[in-house]
């Protein structure tokens, strides 16, 4: 007999002839604005942008729909008499005219949330400030090779809402989330993972607590039959098994747990305890990711699909597994020095990661838009594994004043070179590379100041490689 997802059903009957309020016209809300047109309900689409500065496509679109539109940083003024409001990652749900809206009786969801609420599925999110894209990557890999059918979504992979007619109770949902997504959230997936929080986005979110609760949303919504995993090592994560309804996991690399998953660095192992009892599950050395913070990540996909996968399976997915693009990715060697993309690193802690991921000595090339973060912690790690520094964009001085200020105190010094223009980057760090060094563009900052994402820098960082 065929699944009839009832959900779905009563939801598609529910939208139709309604008004539907989509803010922001990226990728994940296109295909949203198609569905609500085929079922028949009344959207109008908002987004703060002016017309010259939206793919043409989206524009003409909208017209062929006959549907009404309204651009420019005071478009919100007419979100009046809507049922509905599904806003984008990027639209804060605070905005005085949403506000308003929904105390009007509009329901303010998002793409994302109606997954999960209308999904029959498993879903399995994942959150944090470092790591969630290999980890997520990782737990649908693994479902994947288990017999699974996955589908990959949030942050990553595709828009799922047009799939969810698509999925069965047999099927897995594995979402990457965002805190941007978790804002006012209001359901949680059966099983949340927290890959870590340190400070990040603040210049979106109003402070360092807001960003916290926001990532909390991905497990305060569980039921008793939820699974929580955790970072055990992270300060702030370690402490969320006390809001948990429903079962905890943890992960770790600096303790030995009496229960979960562990990386033993002493023996470079990941392990599994139970009940005090460690069993061997994988050796670094036969996994081709690189880094101590990627076992961590393994262990944390391990938690998360201990319950769906067979151990065998698990072992030969993590140790085949190469990689996530833009994450400690390996370009070229040239002339005895091989040339790392991390454009991911788009904070200090991830830079900090993928600087404790090689033995070599570092030539890194670091910069970018300025997120307000700290960059002090980044000082040690900088003098303690690299050889010469180059810096570009609005954080170098940020970064180069912690830098001179920890080499003060500790009596060091570092080769810093300084760049104007992105180009310069890879003709300084050819120049100045030896045989048997690494270099390594991980920028711990965001990448806005000159690319729409990290994922367009890091193209263009290993088109210039491969162009020398």
């Amino acid at each position: 007999m065929n699944y009839v997802n009832k959900k779905l059903v009563e939801f598609n009957n529910e939208i139709k002839n309604k008004r539907i309020a989509v803010i922001g016209l990226g990728v994940s809300n296109i295909p949203l604005i198609d569905y609500f047109y085929a079922h028949g309900a009344n959207v109008v689409a908002f987004d703060n942008r002016n017309k010259e500065n939206i793919d043409f496509s989206v524009i003409q679109k909208l017209e062929d729909y006959n549907m009404l539109y309204y651009l420019g940083e005071n478009s919100l003024e007419h979100l009046i008499g809507f049922d509905y409001i599904f806003r984008s990652p990027s639209c804060r749900p605070d905005i005085p005219e949403i506000v308003k809206e929904v105390e009007n009786g509009a329901i303010l969801t998002s793409e994302i949330e109606k997954v999960l609420e209308l999904s029959p599925s498993t879903v399995i999110g994942v959150t944090g400030s470092d790591g969630k894209t290999t980890t997520t990557t990782l737990i649908y890999k693994i479902l994947e090779a288990n017999g699974y059918k996955c589908f990959l979504g949030g942050n990553i992979g595709t828009p799922l809402f047009t799939r969810i007619s698509e999925m069965k109770p047999e099927d897995m949902v594995v979402l990457e989330l965002s805190s941007f997504q978790l804002m006012n959230m209001k359901i949680s997936p059966k099983v949340a993972v927290v890959t870590n929080i340190s400070p990040n986005h603040l210049n979106v979110h109003k402070d360092y607590q807001e960003y916290i609760d926001s990532k909390m949303n991905i497990f305060l919504h569980q039921d008793e039959n939820g699974i929580l995993v955790i970072n055990a090592d992270n300060e702030i994560t370690k402490g969320f098994y006390k809001k948990a309804k429903g079962k905890v996991r943890y992960f770790s690399s600096n303790q030995i747990l009496e229960n979960g998953i562990i990386f033993d660095k002493s023996e470079k192992i990941i392990k599994l305890c139970e009940d005090g009892v460690r069993k061997h599950l994988i050796k670094q050395k036969n996994m081709k990711l690189r880094g101590n913070h990627n076992c961590e990540n393994a262990c944390a996909a391990i938690s998360a699909t201990l319950d769906y996968s067979k151990e065998d399976i698990t072992r030969k997915t993590i140790e085949e597994f190469p990689g996530v693009e833009h994450r400690l990715e390996y370009i070229r060697t040239i002339d005895g020095v091989e040339w790392f993309n991390d454009s991911i690193g788009s904070s200090p802690s991830r830079t900090i990661a993928g600087l404790n991921s090689f033995e070599e000595k570092i030539v890194l090339i670091a910069g970018g838009y300025d997120k307000h973060l700290d960059y002090t912690p980044i000082a040690k790690p900088i003098l303690q594994n690299v050889s010469k520094l180059i810096l570009i964009g609005q954080t170098a001085d940020k970064i180069e004043k912690a830098v001179k200020d920890e080499a003060s105190l500790e009596g060091k010094s570092l080769p810093i070179y300084r760049c104007n223009k992105f180009e310069e980057i890879v003709t300084i760090a050819k120049e100045v590379a030896t045989e048997g060094e690494i270099v390594l563009f991980s920028p711990a900052s965001a990448s806005f100041d000159l690319f729409k994402n990290f994922e367009e820098r890091g193209n263009y960082f290993k088109e210039l490689v491969n162009n020398l």
